[in-house]
């Protein structure tokens, strides 16, 4: 009845419902229409307005993002990179920094310094000195002498290495040459440079970084006929006997505040006996092995030059011993020569150094006119060194007798090997136990003796 009413008044029509068949959760979106992409109006050209206005200068390619760098990268990404190339520019300037006022302070020790080289030496550096240069001062002076060993491509400092510098002077009576070393600080690397001074702070074993110049004079002593061969009037000095000779020694003024260390480092230093002596500045001290020699070295020259340097003097060396302790009887021969070194001042104000240096220089003219002592002195310091040539002679022998023994121990053994090998195992166990009863008497024997 309910069909044919609806039939009769046109009631809508029933609709089956879908059967799902697969997955049920998509079941109502499967007679849905698919989605139509949206049409945008298009102009005369066949392009969007949009993308028109947005790339114009490309006709017909669609905008993207690789054609403009700045939108897909930006400069946070390169951070890392950033810092590094931060960290090395800092460096690199540090570096050049250093290194140059590392060179300057080389120049202006040189500045100082050229005068008295000039003044005593007929080669300063690595070329002789000119007339002309030897009648300059100061900045002249040096040009001049850099002029001359320009020709070299040398100035009058070598530079070694970007914290040494070292320079050379010889042609002058009494002595052969004379060789200077600046170390610097490692200006250059801040880093090696703190963690140098924060070691020497708290080990005194090892040395803070200073500035300091070391110099050492090496006095013909007589063999200016071996030391020159071409030398004019080398065969007359060979046969009349040099003037340049003098008495060997060991005598020195030494900074208080280093005194134990230079002797604990110096062989040559630790012969010596330490007096403080009143004529010097309450931070020097005497190191000698005589009051005789310390009367004879001790003018009035060397402690005006000592007061005026202050406390950048370290010491300054008269020695005909070796400095590292000699272990073979080569190395005990007598070596005569002459050290100084001070520490170069922070201002770079040398006034109160160069006396000193220029004492220095001439201090071989000293040592020949008055360094000849009495027999009872030069007895004295003889036995010293006869003591050390019998301790090395006596060490080397018993190295030698000990040596001697190994090699008899060696041929024993090798000649008992080789009767073991002829004997059968029976006469090998009969001679192992006829030395085992010789090795027990003489034990026996031993320890009766002993009591």
């Amino acid at each position: 009845m309910a069909q044919l009413l609806n039939n009769l008044f046109g009631g809508s029509k029933t609709t089956a419902k879908a059967i799902p068949t697969g997955d049920s959760d998509f079941a109502d979106f499967a007679d849905a229409p698919a989605p139509a992409p949206p049409v945008s109006p298009v102009d005369t050209t066949g392009t969007s307005p949009n993308l028109a206005a947005r790339a114009p200068a490309v006709t017909g390619v669609p905008y993207t993002k690789w054609y403009n760098v700045h939108e897909r990268h930006s400069l946070s990404e390169f951070r890392a990179e950033g810092i590094i190339l931060s960290v090395l520019a800092v460096v690199l300037l540090l570096h050049l920094f250093g290194a140059r006022l590392n060179r300057s302070k080389a120049r202006k020790w040189a500045r100082a310094h050229a005068g008295p080289l000039a003044d005593q030496f007929a080669l300063v550096g690595f070329e002789p000195v000119s007339p002309h240069a030897a009648d300059k001062t100061g900045d002249e002076l040096v040009q001049a002498l850099a002029a001359a060993n320009a020709a070299r491509g040398d100035d009058i400092l070598r530079e070694k290495s970007l914290f040494e510098f070292a320079t050379y002077a010889t042609g002058r009576q009494n002595v052969a040459f004379v060789d200077v070393k600046l170390t610097l600080k490692k200006r250059f690397n801040p880093i090696v440079t703190f963690m140098e001074a924060t070691v020497g702070f708290f080990w005194d074993t090892f040395a803070a970084p200073e500035d300091t110049c070391e110099a050492f004079v090496y006095p013909f002593d007589g063999k200016e006929a071996l030391t020159v061969p071409g030398l004019p009037g080398a065969a007359e000095l060979k046969a009349q006997g040099s003037k340049s000779a003098y008495d060997g020694f060991v005598w020195a003024i030494v900074n208080k505040e280093r005194m134990k260390q230079y002797r604990d480092e110096r062989y040559d230093l630790s012969i010596t006996l330490t007096k403080d002596n009143p004529k010097l500045p309450a931070w020097l001290t005497v190191m000698t092995e005589s009051a005789e020699i310390t009367e004879a070295m001790l003018t009035p020259e060397l402690i005006k030059a000592a007061e005026q340097a202050g406390e950048l003097l370290d010491y300054l060396i008269i020695t005909d011993q070796p400095v590292e302790r000699p272990k073979t009887l080569d190395e005990t021969a007598p070596r005569k020569r002459i050290f100084l070194k001070y520490r170069l001042p922070s201002s770079n104000d040398y006034a109160s150094l160069v006396p000193l240096f220029s004492y220095f220089l001439s201090l071989p003219d000293l040592l020949v006119r008055q360094a000849h002592f009495r027999p009872n002195v030069t007895r004295a310091l003889r036995e010293v060194r006869d003591r050390l040539v019998n301790r090395i002679r006596k060490e080397a022998e018993d190295e030698k007798a000990e040596e001697r023994a190994l090699e008899r121990e060696k041929a024993k053994k090798a000649e008992r090997d080789a009767k073991l090998a002829g004997l059968d195992a029976r006469q090998q166990k009969k001679y192992l136990e006829k030395e085992r009863e010789k090795e027990m008497r003489k034990q026996s024997k031993r320890s009766t003796t002993r009591a």
